[in-house]
C-alpha cells in the first residue's frame, strides 16, 4: 500500500467519526485533508481559513471556508446538505477571489466531494466522489498533492461535448459540401437539429435507448433505406398519436415545431460511420453533453468567413454569468431569503412564473439556456423552504407544481436562422433538465412524476418565441 493511499484511509477513518457540524469541525476536517495529501497541514502549504472575499458591488464581505491560490477555494457544508444547493455561493466566491483566482472550487459536506472547474463547465461537477471513495478516486483531487499533479476526472463535460459537437458539425458539413448532389443547406441544418434532439433524447430517457444506433446498423448491415428509417422515426416525434406496433412503437409526440417538416437524406456510408461507427455521435452519452455545445455547433456549422461577417462568437458560461448572477439571480436570492412566511414564498413563486427574458442578439441560446436553468433553481430554493415550513399535505396542496420555470418566459431574436433553430432546441432540453434536478432535490420519485403530470413532452413550440429578425 502506498503511503498516499495508508494516509488517505486513516484521513477516511478520522473523518467518519465526525458528526458534520459545520461551524465546529469544518476546519479541523480541512487540516486533516491536507496532511492526507503530504501537507503538515492547511497553513504550512499556504492555505487560509475563512478567507475574506470582496464582492464586486461592494455590498459587504464574504468568507469563503478555505482558500488555497491559486489552486483551490473550498468550501464546507454540514453532513447530508444537497451540494448542488449551494453551487451558486460557490461560484459567487470564486468570481469575486481575485487575484489570482484558484482553479478549482470543492463543495464538501463531509461525506461527498463535488469538484468544480469553473473555466471549463459551471452546470455539473467535473467530478464527484464520497469520502468513502477518496483511497481509491484521489486522483480527481490530484491539485491537492504539494507538486501540484493533474486531476483526472470522470465529468469532464467539456470534453464530451466539443467531441460531439466537432462530429455534428463534421456531418453538416459533409451534407451541404457532397460533390454530387450535395443537400441544401437548410435541410441539412434542420436534419442535423432532429438528429441532435433524438440523441439527447435517448440519453434523457424521452426516446428508447438506442434508437439512432440501431437504425445505422440496420441501414449499414441490412442495407435498409436511411431515408425512409429516419423519417419514419422524425414522423412519428411529430405525431401526437403514440404507434401502437411496429418499429416506432414506444416514440412519443414531440413537438409541432422543430418536427413540424420532415425532410429526410438519404445518407451515404461515410456519413452513417461518423453518426454511428465506432466512437461516433451516436456513441456518445449526450446526458453528459452540456447544451452550451450547440454554441460550439453553430460555430462549427459555419466556416471561418460566416462567422466574421456575423460576428458570431462563442460566450462561455462563465462570462454568460457574470450577467446573469447580479442582473437577474442576485436581486432573486435575496428577496427569497428575506421571505418570511410560506405565503410571501408563494408570492414569489407567482412573480417568477410571469417573469420573461429576453435576449436581442440570441445566437444559438446560450444566454437563455444559462437564464433559464438558473431561474429553475430560483423555483427550486422557493420550493425547498417551502417543503421544509410545510407539512407534507400542505405542500403537496399549495405548491403543487414541480417547476412553474417553461421555456415559454424566454425570447430571442436573431439575424442567422440557424442560430434561431440552435436556441430553441437548447430551450426545448432545458425543460426536462430542469424538471429532473427538481425531482432529484425534493426527493421526488419518477412514479410520482407521472402520476403528477410532470412531463417534458411534448417538448414545447418556441416559433413565437424566438424570431430570426434584425432586432436592430
Amino acid at each position: 500500500m502506498s503511503v498516499t493511499v495508508e494516509n488517505l484511509n486513516k484521513f477516511v477513518s478520522y473523518a467518519s467519526t465526525l458528526r458534520g457540524d459545520e461551524k465546529g469541525e469544518a476546519q479541523v476536517f480541512c487540516d486533516r485533508l491536507f496532511q492526507a495529501f503530504g501537507h503538515l497541514g492547511y497553513k504550512e502549504a499556504g492555505a487560509s481559513l475563512e478567507f475574506r472575499i470582496k464582492r464586486k458591488d461592494g455590498k459587504g464581505t464574504q468568507f469563503a471556508d478555505l482558500v488555497w491560490k491559486p489552486r483551490l477555494l473550498l468550501e464546507m457544508k454540514k453532513a447530508g446538505e444537497k451540494l448542488h444547493l449551494h453551487y451558486r455561493q460557490a461560484f459567487e466566491y470564486w468570481i469575486n477571489a481575485v487575484p489570482n483566482r484558484p482553479r478549482y472550487v470543492v463543495l464538501c459536506n463531509f461525506k461527498e466531494f463535488w469538484v468544480y472547474d469553473f473555466d471549463k463547465q459551471l452546470d455539473e461537477p467535473v467530478d464527484t466522489l464520497t469520502l468513502e471513495q477518496l483511497p481509491k478516486r484521489y486522483t480527481a483531487l490530484n491539485f491537492l498533492f504539494a507538486d501540484e499533479r493533474k486531476p483526472i476526472f470522470n465529468n469532464d463535460r467539456e470534453a464530451v461535448s466539443r467531441q460531439a459537437a466537432d462530429q455534428i458539425a463534421e456531418l453538416f458539413k459533409r451534407l451541404h459540401r457532397r460533390s454530387r448532389e450535395p443537400v441544401e443547406r437548410t435541410q441539412a441544418q434542420r436534419f442535423v437539429l432532429q438528429l441532435v434532439v433524438s440523441m439527447f433524447a435517448e440519453d434523457i430517457d424521452l426516446l428508447p435507448s438506442g434508437t439512432i444506433q440501431t437504425i445505422v446498423n440496420d441501414c449499414v448491415e441490412n442495407k435498409q433505406s436511411a431515408f425512409d428509417l429516419f423519417g419514419g422515426l422524425f414522423k412519428q416525434m411529430n405525431t401526437p398519436t403514440p404507434a401502437r406496433a411496429g418499429r416506432f412503437k414506444g416514440v412519443r409526440y414531440f413537438n409541432g415545431g422543430l418536427f413540424s417538416a420532415i425532410d429526410p437524406i438519404d445518407l451515404r456510408a461515410s456519413e452513417l460511420d461518423l453518426l454511428g461507427g465506432e466512437g461516433g455521435a451516436a456513441s456518445k452519452d449526450w446526458s453528459k453533453v452540456n447544451p452550451a455545445i450547440f454554441g460550439t455547433l453553430f460555430q462549427h456549422s459555419m466556416d471561418a468567413k460566416e462567422r466574421h461577417a456575423l460576428g458570431a462568437h462563442f460566450t462561455s458560461e462563465a462570462d454568460i454569468q457574470r450577467i446573469v448572477g447580479p442582473a437577474i439571480v442576485r436581486p432573486w436570492l435575496q428577496r427569497i431569503d428575506s421571505a418570511k412566511s410560506a405565503t410571501a414564498l408563494l408570492e414569489l413563486r407567482k412573480e417568477l412564473m410571469h417573469f420573461r427574458v429576453l435576449d436581442p442578439a440570441c445566437g444559438s441560446g446560450n444566454f437563455l439556456y444559462v437564464a433559464f436553468r438558473e431561474l429553475a433553481r430560483l423555483d427550486l430554493r422557493i420550493m425547498t423552504r417551502l417543503k421544509e415550513s410545510l407539512s407534507a399535505k400542505e405542500f403537496q396542496k399549495r405548491a403543487p407544481t414541480l417547476t412553474i420555470v417553461t421555456p415559454k418566459n424566454f425570447f430571442g431574436i436573431d439575424i442567422d436562422p440557424f442560430g434561431v433553430e440552435l436556441a430553441k432546441v437548447t430551450l426545448m432540453l432545458a425543460k426536462k433538465l430542469a424538471l429532473d434536478e427538481a425531482a432529484e432535490t425534493l426527493d421526488i420519485t419518477q412514479e410520482q412524476m407521472i402520476f403528477g403530470g410532470y412531463d417534458a413532452l411534448p417538448l414545447d413550440n418556441l416559433d413565437d418565441n424566438l424570431k430570426c429578425e434584425d432586432a436592430s
